[in-house]
């Protein structure tokens, strides 16, 4: 018997729920291949004021109100074939609100000017929507009619007649967020086993140029479930979920270095990224406040605030003095991140319609740098920021 438990024997699962904090149904093919999951459970106990005619505190009521908040890592991980979204597809979905829209793919007619793609049958996609053309991903502009489109930016290898557009999955924001359930699994079985039920997504966060792409998603829940100490009826559960039974994982991790980026009223690729954060927030109340309530009763979504950050390396380029002149104008320029560069580990995100701000100059370092801070993105109706995977 071990005299402690390992950090590294821990398994995390994902999965949507179908009402708000009712635990999901859990499979195997629900594990995400997680960094860390921190879960803080408190008792917002008042402070008692009458008088005791002591120092000493007399305890708080033990039905008063508790606060379940989550803080959740996950890696870029490839996209199999025989998935039909990503394992991380459901926080995606969280996050943004829109189910995942899959495009099948198409078989290219013609291609003019770059970015006006003709197919030779009907494409079926919407503006926002995802298209992959070998290692690259480009997002949907405007639609012509139902055989022709235009991209947000021109492929590096342009596809010829017949060649394949592939497979794709979008996730665009709606006005409501679902919730999910997070399953955090441990070894030996004898050990606390716990759920976080109703778990809403109230910031998510995806940086660029790290060792590995990540995800980030942080929030409040409507209740922790242990193993220990288990009563049926708590989230739904009439008893514990046993863990799925599953053979060991080999995620195949995407290198943080690998991916492109797209800037400009007119989309020009940038090689001189250094840093780029892009961090969405909901604003999310649980409705866990009023009067008789001791847990949280639904998610209310708030004004959605998108925010990109980022630090590239100043020079001379047109493109480059023309994004410090948008920035003084205010003048809104497409965003847009690959990441990864090969088929199936390959993430894309595009901000239609961003106004950075005037860049701060880095000078402390060898090369100056330009720091362009809460650049916040904006649109009609949610339209503002689009999550793709191909």
């Amino acid at each position: 018997m071990p005299c402690y438990i390992a950090s590294n024997d821990n398994r995390y699962y994902v999965s949507l729920e179908q009402e708000f904090g009712t635990v999901a149904a859990l499979t195997a093919e629900n594990r995400i291949p997680a960094v860390k999951l921190a879960i803080r459970h408190a008792v917002e106990a008042a402070v008692r004021r009458d008088k005791t005619g002591t120092r000493t505190f007399n305890g708080a009521p033990p039905s008063s109100r508790k606060r379940v908040a989550y803080d959740l890592t996950t890696y870029m991980t490839a996209w199999g074939e025989d998935q039909p979204e990503p394992c991380y597809g459901p926080l995606i979905q969280a996050s943004l609100g829109g189910i995942g829209i899959t495009f099948s793919g198409a078989t290219v007619q013609s291609v003019a000017e770059g970015t006006r793609i003709t197919c030779a049958e009907a494409h079926s996609l919407a503006i926002g929507q995802a298209v992959r053309f070998e290692s690259e991903i480009r997002f949907v502009t405007n639609v012509v009619d139902d055989l022709t489109i235009v991209v947000n930016a021109p492929f590096a290898s342009g596809p010829a007649a017949g060649a394949k557009l592939g497979k794709t999955i979008t996730y665009m924001p709606a006005n409501s967020l679902p919730s999910v359930s997070l399953f955090d699994y441990w070894q030996p079985a004898e050990a606390v086993q716990r759920i976080v039920s109703g778990a809403a997504v109230d910031t998510f966060q995806l940086g660029v140029n790290a060792d590995f792409h990540q995800f980030r998603f942080t929030g409040d829940a409507a209740d922790l479930v242990s193993s220990t100490g288990f009563t049926g009826g708590l989230a739904g559960l009439n008893e514990f979920p046993e863990e799925p039974e599953s053979g060991a994982e080999n995620f195949a991790l995407v290198p943080g270095s690998m991916g492109q980026a797209w800037f400009g009223a007119e989309a020009s690729q940038f090689h001189t990224v250094v840093d780029a954060t892009v961090t969405i927030n909901n604003n999310i109340d649980l409705r866990r406040r009023e009067f008789g309530m001791t847990r949280a009763a639904c998610i209310v979504t708030g004004l959605r605030e998108v925010n990109l950050e980022m630090t590239l390396v100043s020079n001379t380029q047109p493109e480059t003095l023309a994004l410090y002149e948008a920035a003084v104008q205010r003048s809104p320029i497409q965003a847009m991140l690959q990441l990864g560069a090969q088929e199936g580990s390959i993430c894309g995100l595009f901000l239609p319609g961003v106004v950075p701000e005037v860049p701060e100059f880095l000078d402390d370092d060898v090369r100056l740098q330009w720091k362009f801070r809460s650049c916040r993105a904006q649109g009609s109706i949610n339209d503002e920021v689009v999550i793709a995977f191909a």
